[in-house]
This record gives structure tokens, sequence and C-alpha cells, in this order.
């Protein structure tokens, strides 16, 4: 069997191939902007290292969130595209279930936003948004990305992990509405 998965919902760009059991390559570079402009090339450099053919895929796992809009948007669309494309599934895994594959210690994954703001995810509850003295509060240790770590190479595990249960086409974890709102002005009058 052989999984992608790629991520773009943080300041990076990743991918990862899984295949019968273990990464056989993995790429992540830092970046802030431009990941629509770069998550093609650095899948199809993934999967040409390795002399894997799209068709060779059996699914993709896709980074959902929660991060940035624009980069949860990225890898969902592509995800969802490929995955219509090639006739496989895509599957969708959220950045807590990553940190959770990722960490040594138990606790309560915890994924940075703005405004020194968390979003965490406490076992048996929803994830929500809190300001960092709310999280600190939780009464549990709270877990973080390890600094540098792929979380491509996660999503592509945990993907083939769920590879035969029914799971929904993969949709952005928007935790809180977005920043931006449409304008307040009344339209402007057409004049014929």
């Amino acid at each position: 069997m052989i999984v992608l998965g790629f991520d773009t919902s943080a300041a990076h760009c990743a991918a990862a191939i899984w295949k019968d059991g273990q990464t056989i390559e993995e790429r992540r570079e830092p970046m802030k902007r431009g990941q629509a402009e770069r998550l093609m090339g650095l899948i199809e450099d993934v999967l040409s290292a390795q002399s894997i053919k799209w068709c060779d895929l059996d699914a993709i796992g896709v980074g959902i969130g929660p991060g940035n809009f624009t980069g949860i948007r990225i890898c969902v669309s592509a995800a969802r595209g490929l995955a219509l494309g090639l006739g496989i599934p895509a599957i969708g895994v959220d950045r807590f279930d990553v940190i959770e594959a990722n960490s040594v210690e138990t606790g309560v994954p915890s994924v940075p936003a703005t405004q020194d703001n968390l979003y965490i995810r406490q076992a048996g509850h929803d994830p929500k948004l809190v300001n960092r003295i709310e999280a600190e509060n939780v009464g549990e240790t709270l877990i973080f990305d390890a600094e540098g770590t792929n979380p491509a190479i996660a999503i592509a595990q945990i993907a083939a992990s769920r590879i035969s249960t029914q799971h929904p086409r993969p949709a952005p974890l928007y935790i809180k509405a977005a920043d931006a709102a449409p304008a307040r002005d009344a339209p402007p009058t057409i004049l014929p």
C-alpha cells in the first residue's frame, strides 16, 4: 500500500510517502507564503525520488488544520482534486492527531494561533480556541508539534490506518470564524 501525505496548514509545505509500513520519502520546506505555487512541485519531487507514479498511489492523507486559513484550503482542495482524478480516497487528518502521534508525552494537543491564543483539544471535548492563560489552566500538560517535525509523515501513517474505514471527504477544520469580513459600505449604484 502506498499513501501520499501532505500539509500546508502552517508556515511550511510538507509531503511524505508511506509504503508498506514505513516512510520511504519525505520533505518539509519552511515557508510563510507560496505554498499554492510549491505544493504540486514538492509532491512531484517526492514521488519521482522513489520512482512512484500517480497511478501507484492507493490513498491520499491531507492535513485539515487547524492553522492558516489559506494554507488549509490549498491542501484540502488539492487532495480532493487529486483523489477525484485518481479514483482513490482522500483522508483528512487534523493537527491534533498529528501532535499526539508525534509526541512521547500525553496531554492536551495544542496548536498556536494568533494573538497569544491556542487551539486545544481535550480528551472527550470538541476543539476550541482559548487564550494562553486558559490553556495553561486546563490541568494537563500542553503538547505541541516538535520543532522541525514533518507533519506529512504522521498524516500519511494515520491516513493509512484509516483507509479501510468510512470517512467523509476531507474538509477544513475551522475552529474560529475568518478574520476577514464583507465590506459594511453599501454597494455602488450601477448606472445604465
